[in-house]
């Protein structure tokens, strides 16, 4: 993706999620040099995070997201303390976010606003990989339901699912762009997406310009600022 593509998603993401009544964080919109100084917002892997996993088509397989808090590793590791996280999350009318499952982390999606918000489901292998003839039982706003594989749920606002590690699980908006919630357990995603294909979670960035807010993905090599490329 293009660092000025980047930057226009950002500011049309920031606007339809403000249409909402929903306001980001004030270190959204930190320069460079205020979230370096900021450690924690750095190690946590806070905040933005556009991608088109690798392919170079957002339009059609991609997410916007936003990671708001994000709890840690090791109190998840030792039972207890901040084991939770949260992003608000946007998907475009039909752009996937292509099929993948978690290793450890459960999660609540939560259509918080405009369009609907579909989910096509598998369940998993014996051994946890995609099974296209699997199933499984999840949770709907509390209710539990079985889905038989590749079944379609649809969600409307203020509707949400509940996805376990082994939900293999791909989504998009329907209708229309829609707002997503996720409360989770703590995020790593750099190691805790297990894609269906050969596929990257992160993008490849072409800097034809300075960025406007950095990404999550910049963080290991965040060493420039406003006015330069990197």
């Amino acid at each position: 993706m293009k660092r000025s593509e980047i930057n226009r998603i950002m500011t049309e993401a920031d606007v339809f999620i403000r249409s909402f009544g929903y306001v980001l964080p004030p270190f959204a919109y930190w320069t460079p040099d205020q979230v370096r100084a900021a450690d924690g917002v750095m190690t946590a892997g806070l905040g933005w995070d556009i991608t088109d996993y690798g392919q170079g088509q957002f339009d059609d397989l991609g997410l916007f997201l936003f990671t708001t808090r994000n709890g840690r590793q090791a109190d998840l590791t030792r039972g207890g303390g901040m084991c939770y996280a949260e992003k608000i999350m946007i998907s475009r009318h039909n752009q996937i976010s292509p099929m993948h499952r978690h290793y450890v982390k459960a999660e609540d999606i939560i259509n918080r606003g405009g369009a609907c918000l579909a989910i096509e489901l598998f369940g998993s292998a014996d051994d946890g990989s995609f099974d296209a003839h699997a199933g499984g039982q999840l949770l709907c706003d509390g209710q539990l339901r079985d889905f038989e594989p590749g079944e379609v749920i649809v969600l409307q606002p203020g509707e949400s699912v509940t996805l376990m590690p082994g939900d293999w699980h791909a989504f998009w908006g329907e209708g229309g762009d829609v707002l997503i919630g996720e409360v989770s357990t703590v995020n790593d995603d750099r190691t805790d997406n297990w894609f269906r294909d050969d596929i990257g979670r992160f993008s490849d960035i072409d800097e034809d310009e300075a960025p406007l807010y950095l990404l999550v993905s910049d963080y290991p090599s965040a060493d420039f600022d406003n006015n330069e490329r990197r």
